[in-house]
This record gives C-alpha cells, sequence and structure tokens, in this order.
C-alpha cells in the first residue's frame, strides 16, 4: 500500500514538473506584444484666409467686398452667401385688346441666384509656405442705368468666375486675378491674404 502510495506521488511530481516545462516553453515561443504606440497630437495650424473682391472704374475704386475664412492647413472651407432675385417672365405671344393695344402677357416667375461662393483648400508646405486653392463665383445684379441700352424692369446680371492656386507665407497679399467687364468697363481685383492664428 505504501508502495503504490509511493508511486502515485511520483507520477503526481513528475506530472507537475511537464506540465510546467511544456508551460514555460509555450511562454518562450509566444511572441512578444509590441507596446502600444504612444498618441501623438496632430499638430493643426489654423490659417484665416480674406478674399477681397473689389470693383475700379478706372482708377476710382466703386466697392470692396471682404470674405474671410478659417480653416486648418490641409482641410478645406467653403461660403455661400446669397439671394434669390425674382425674374417675371413675359409671354411673346401678345393679344389685343378691342381698342388695338398689345398686352404682354405675364408667365411665371423665376428666381435666379445672386450672390458670393467661395471654396478654399490649403496645403502646408516647407519654410511657412501655405499653397491655396481658391475658387471664387460672385454674380450680382446690374443696376438699372448700369447697362447700355438696358431697360428698367428687366434686370440683367453679371457673372465672375475664377480658379487658381496661389503660396502664401503667413501676412502676405497676393493678387488672384483682375478681370474687365465687357460692358460696363469696370475692373474686378481679388485679392487674397493668409494668416497663421496662433
Amino acid at each position: 500500500m505504501t508502495k503504490h502510495l509511493k508511486t502515485l506521488a511520483l507520477v503526481f511530481v513528475f506530472g507537475l514538473a511537464s506540465t510546467a516545462i511544456v508551460d514555460t516553453q509555450e511562454k518562450e515561443k509566444a511572441p512578444a506584444q509590441a507596446p502600444k504606440a504612444a498618441v501623438t497630437p496632430v499638430n493643426a495650424t489654423p490659417l484665416k484666409v480674406q478674399v477681397v473682391i473689389a470693383r475700379y472704374q478706372g482708377e476710382k475704386k466703386i466697392s470692396s467686398m471682404p470674405y474671410t475664412l478659417t480653416m486648418n492647413a490641409g482641410n478645406r472651407a467653403n461660403l455661400r452667401m446669397g439671394t434669390k432675385i425674382p425674374v417675371m417672365m413675359v409671354s411673346q405671344a401678345m393679344p389685343q385688346t378691342q381698342d388695338g393695344k398689345q398686352i404682354p402677357q405675364v408667365g411665371p416667375i423665376q428666381y435666379q441666384d445672386v450672390g458670393t461662393n467661395i471654396d478654399c483648400s490649403s496645403t502646408q508646405l516647407d519654410d511657412g509656405r501655405f499653397m491655396l486653392n481658391i475658387s471664387v463665383d460672385d454674380s450680382s445684379v446690374y443696376p438699372d442705368d448700369g447697362v447700355p441700352g438696358g431697360s428698367k424692369g428687366n434686370p440683367s446680371f453679371r457673372s465672375f468666375r475664377a480658379s487658381n492656386s496661389m503660396v502664401l507665407r503667413n501676412g502676405e497679399t497676393g493678387q488672384f486675378t483682375t478681370a474687365t467687364d465687357k460692358v460696363t468697363g469696370e475692373t474686378v481685383k481679388v485679392d487674397v491674404t493668409l494668416t497663421v492664428m496662433k
């Protein structure tokens, strides 16, 4: 009986020892887990982009409209500002009255979008420079006396569209584009100023 107990005890001890050896070998074979990477904050550079649309008649400045967009470098910003102008549609067929006068047939009212749309995206370059990709879409109504041959009650619309890329540093102003209106002779100048905000 004692011999049988001794044999069981030896089997138990050998079993524990072999299990410990197997566990140690499996731990050695298992690949070491990589340490968790430290989360580094993204260095966002806040920018302010000012777009000025100015109109000149000769050397005289007629109007100057500033628009400001803020964004982080590497992102984009959009600006939409405008209104809808009602335009009365008139039919070409004009019935006559009993006294022989023709009366224009008034049709439905359509709405024309008028305003300013600006899209801007930025890319940070080296040496503190930034590339700006800008698109400007500006439309407005001519004053009644602003269009040669224009008549009251029939609005005329003008539109201006330009897309371009510019490279600017902090505090720099660049001329985005210049164009002349064929109808009125007005010159449109668009200037862009970049400011890095702190």
